[in-house]
């Protein structure tokens, strides 16, 4: 069956952490109870006037919150930004925490700034993370592990700590660029496909992927994919209430260096510009638009945003309820298929380079 996973948001540095964290407690508790089954949260650092909780003590305190069917996702973590020792040691103890319901979703990052503030070579992000995905698994599963890479060195280090899964916790890497999408295809367990991705694109994403996975002599499966959701009485309400609590954030993304946005098309032409990047409407509208992506593409869990930093905690749950009410009824029965539609979207072989 096809999981609904949630992510949580950031928030305004004008709200306290405290009440941030009492605020997530109660939005998790929430999407559980409409039926919710993964929880994921994502990271930045010094991001300005927003504020991320940082994801591993998060999860680690949210593992005590929710249900033992409840998957917990870093979704997610910049990992060129750690040594791959100190992130093995993270995750692997995150999911004894967790009991095993952890899922580790990565990518390169997109801020030069963090890397900058971190004393971390933006230009190095993607080598970096490939070796990375290379060396933690061994330090999951090997009891005396030797590297030398182009960034890191390590003779003879005996690992202390293994994850309960095994021979690790699931890996999701989550890209905008087809590099990632390989990355995604040599090392990981699944590709975390980004929220504006079309179909016909998500298709030919998935190609490279399972390609990329048979080498390894790995099964191909539904795959995670995120979409941002907004559900109103009407389709014109629908956007209106995007704006409303959307703008201001695409605005945010463009400046601080997203390459898919242009902050002044989103200022003049909000409504036009994020076509293909939400799916709003009526309760109808919704439902038929995600019935057709995930009964048409290998997809699960599907991961919705039901927060943005302009709204508090009374509108979070608001938008969760309704989600529960008028959404997962209809889309959580769905069975998950495992294969691409051969008609859809371009050959492997077309996909183009990216960084």
């Amino acid at each position: 069956m096809v999981g609904v996973g949630l992510l949580l948001s950031d928030a305004p540095r004008s709200v306290p952490p405290e009440q941030q964290f009492q605020d997530i407690l109660r939005i998790v508790g929430e999407a559980e109870q409409n039926g919710f089954d993964h929880i994921a949260i994502g990271q930045h650092f010094l991001y300005g006037d927003l504020r991320w909780l940082q994801p591993v003590p998060l999860l680690a305190r949210l593992a005590a919150h929710v249900g033992p069917d409840t998957r917990l996702v870093t979704q997610i973590m910049i990992g060129p930004l750690y040594h791959p020792v100190m992130l093995a040691e993270e995750i692997a103890t995150l999911d004894i925490v967790t009991e095993g319901r952890l899922i580790f979703g990565v990518g390169v990052g997109y801020k030069s700034d963090e890397f900058d503030n971190l004393g971390v070579p933006f230009s190095e992000r993607g080598s970096r993370l490939n070796e990375m995905l290379e060396l933690m698994p061994r330090l999951w599963t090997e009891d005396v592990v030797s590297h030398h890479g182009t960034h890191w060195d390590l003779d003879g280090v005996e690992p202390h700590l293994r994850p309960v899964q095994r021979p690790h916790p699931p890996i999701w890497v989550g890209a905008h660029a087809m590099a990632g999408v390989r990355r995604a295809g040599r090392f990981a367990d699944g590709y975390a496909v980004p929220p504006g991705t079309p179909p016909a694109e998500v298709a030919r994403r998935y190609r490279v992927v399972r390609d990329l996975f048979a080498e390894r002599g790995k099964p191909f499966g539904p795959q995670p994919l995120r979409r941002n959701i907004m559900i109103a009485d009407s389709k014109e309400a629908a956007v209106s209430e995007y704006a409303r609590v959307a703008q201001s954030r695409y605005i945010s993304y463009a400046q601080r260096g997203h390459e898919l946005y242009d902050a002044e098309k989103m200022r003049e032409e909000f409504a036009e510009s994020i076509k293909g990047h939400v799916v709003l409407g009526n309760p109808d509208d919704v439902v038929a638009e995600l019935t057709e992506l995930v009964t048409t593409l290998p997809v699960s869990p599907l991961l919705v945003r039901p927060q943005w930093p302009t709204m508090d905690a009374e509108e979070t749950v608001a938008v969760i309820r309704r989600m529960g009410r008028d959404l997962l009824p209809s889309i959580l029965p769905l069975p998950a298929r495992s294969e691409i539609p051969e008609h859809l979207g371009a050959p492997a072989e077309e996909a183009g380079a990216g960084r």
